[in-house]
């Protein structure tokens, strides 16, 4: 599919290129025979981890917002995306080139409505219509390659357990299986919530009064278990209701944690009394304090920022 007249092509960017094609040509020869013991017995399986560990480095910086260390972060990651490409040349299987070109046609089939295809340029208007047209397009793409067909298809058991029950109450949402967006809705979800509270409180005390017949404790653990889970499960469709990422919400809740911990720390060690010393009561003394000092007015983020959780429409 041709790209329109006015869109800028990063293929013509001869400086970008060199740059790329130097930083190929670097991992290429750290591969070789003669080149770095630890580069050159790697494989995709190994890399897995330090992927994974860039990426949260990635979004550590954005939260600091320091624009010089992300540049260096995000340098990071496309190593890691260029080193899995050689392995893969080596193996045969694909090269660097198969990437991006592969990327390239994806963004192009998925923008009809941006790069040209007859009647459909520029005729979506707002994001909840490119997110169905996207997701009509995939669906279109699975079944054309016999893949199954489910909503919930997609969605990687890999991600981080917040964020992989966001995304799938997402996906069911797209048809339809949802709470109704409205004041009746919010109210029914906190019913829910508090439904799955009370039945973890029946189990905790059901467990505590069967654990004097001796029952096996894993099943005990499991109900336990189960219940917790669903409490979150159901925390995340408030979370999605009121459009926060509840997997960002977390991390930054317990960043705040660490700060004021850290300034508990400080402020007991100032007073020459290891925490290990300390009643609670003291403690709490030190954690108000400590919340005052750090106290200051939440920045107001772009809408697009707030209510689009990461990767809703992943690339």
């Amino acid at each position: 599919m041709p790209l329109k007249q006015d869109t800028p092509s990063v293929y013509s960017c001869a400086p970008m290129s060199e740059r790329f094609t130097k930083l190929v040509g670097l991992m290429a020869t750290l591969r070789a025979v003669n080149g770095c013991p630890w580069d050159r017995k790697q494989t995709h399986d190994s890399l897995k981890p330090y992927l994974l560990e860039e990426t949260y480095e990635v979004l550590e910086t954005i939260d600091q917002h320091d624009h010089s260390k992300l540049r260096e972060e995000l340098g990071d990651v496309l190593l890691q995306v260029i080193f899995h490409s050689q392995i893969a040349a080596e193996a045969g299987t694909f090269t660097i080139d198969d990437v991006l070109d592969t990327l390239a046609d994806k963004l192009v089939r998925r923008h009809p409505h941006v790069f040209g295809n007859n009647d459909q340029t520029g005729t979506l208007t707002n994001g909840e219509q490119v997110l169905s047209q996207w997701e009509h397009i995939k669906r279109a793409e699975r079944e054309a390659a016999g893949g199954a067909l489910s909503a919930l298809d997609g969605v990687p058991k890999t991600l981080p357990a917040l964020l992989r029950a966001y995304q799938t109450q997402a996906r069911a949402a797209r048809v339809g299986f949802d709470w109704p967006h409205n004041a009746a809705g919010l109210e029914q979800i906190f019913g829910k919530v508090a439904e799955e509270v009370g039945e973890l409180q029946e189990a905790l005390a059901k467990t505590s009064t069967e654990a004097e017949s001796a029952p096996n404790q894993s099943d005990r653990d499991a109900a336990i278990e189960s219940e917790l889970g669903d409490i979150l499960f159901s925390l995340v469709n408030l979370a999605r209701f009121v459009k926060v990422n509840p997997e960002e919400a977390l991390r930054r809740s317990t960043n705040r944690f660490i700060d004021r911990f850290h300034l508990v720390e400080a402020q007991a060690a100032e007073n020459g009394t290891p925490l290990t010393d300390m009643t609670l009561a003291e403690m709490n003394l030190l954690w108000e304090e400590a919340k005052q000092r750090l106290a200051r007015p939440v920045e107001t983020e772009p809408e697009q920022t707030r209510t689009s959780p990461q990767k809703d429409v992943p690339l």
